[in-house]
């Protein structure tokens, strides 16, 4: 069965790895979980952790897995989530006057892309991000293997309004990063209330969109304007969370 075909028709997803495990079995978690398959050797650590998850454990030695597959399928740690349903973006916004710092992805096709960023979101303390319908899914596999599980635990919701519309209606500054934007980000003062929105590598943002929005650059040496997108978005969370004093160690 494909990723694809597991994740679009039947509203689950796959877990692989113990550090994604154990954040699954933790409160922290967003999804529920539907069954857990183990190698024999990789039980006695968790067994603790799996007593209360209410959940099939299932275990299967690699020689019997490799046969019934005709490779190596995992690791030793492989589990099934449950989807829910899913959140509106407006509900995963803290009303105004609250404090808010939001991460949205506008474009993002590359998996690694969005698990380093969901990784970032949950380090520097973001309250959600949002995915327009160009984005992938953040829980993909891999994703979730990049993001070392924040995507299990970060809220998140799939984005169908306008950007700069959006913003404006929950009170959130508007932020576009983008190399082509006229403020340097580490010259904005405290911003309570942001939505930094990051694009695709090589395309961006659109122009267009960024002349809507307050389009922030990261300076950087004469010469070069590129970063990856995880790494510009670590920059930008971490200094719009420090400056509003969002208590990051």
């Amino acid at each position: 069965m494909r990723e694809r075909d597991l994740v679009g028709r039947e509203g689950r997803f796959v877990v692989e790895g113990e550090v994604a495990l154990r954040l699954m079995l933790s409160p922290r978690a967003r999804f529920r979980l539907e069954s857990v398959l183990l190698a024999p050797e990789r039980l006695p650590a968790l067994r603790e952790a799996l007593d209360a998850v209410g959940a099939p454990v299932y275990l299967a030695g690699k020689p019997v897995m490799s046969a019934v597959t005709g490779f190596p399928i995992h690791r030793g740690v492989l589990a099934i989530g449950l989807r829910g349903e899913e959140p509106r973006a407006a509900d995963l916004i803290p009303p105004a006057p609250a404090p808010a710092l939001v991460l949205g992805l506008a474009g993002l096709s590359n998996h690694d892309n969005v698990g380093g960023l969901f990784r970032n979101a949950a380090a520097f303390g973001a309250d959600a991000v949002l995915a327009d319908a160009a984005t992938c899914d953040p829980l993909y596999r891999k994703a979730i293997r990049v993001s070392s599980g924040a995507a299990l635990v970060t809220p998140f919701a799939r984005m169908d309004e306008d950007w700069a519309e959006f913003a404006r209606v929950h009170d959130l500054a508007p932020l576009a990063l983008s190399p082509a934007g006229a403020e340097e980000i580490e010259a904005l003062p405290p911003l309570p209330r942001a939505l930094v929105l990051v694009g695709a590598e090589g395309p961006g943002l659109p122009p267009g969109l960024i002349a809507r929005m307050r389009g922030v650059r990261i300076a950087m040496s004469g010469g070069f304007d590129s970063l990856n997108v995880a790494t510009a978005g670590a920059i930008a969370l971490h200094h719009l969370a420090r400056v509003a004093g969002r208590g990051i160690a």
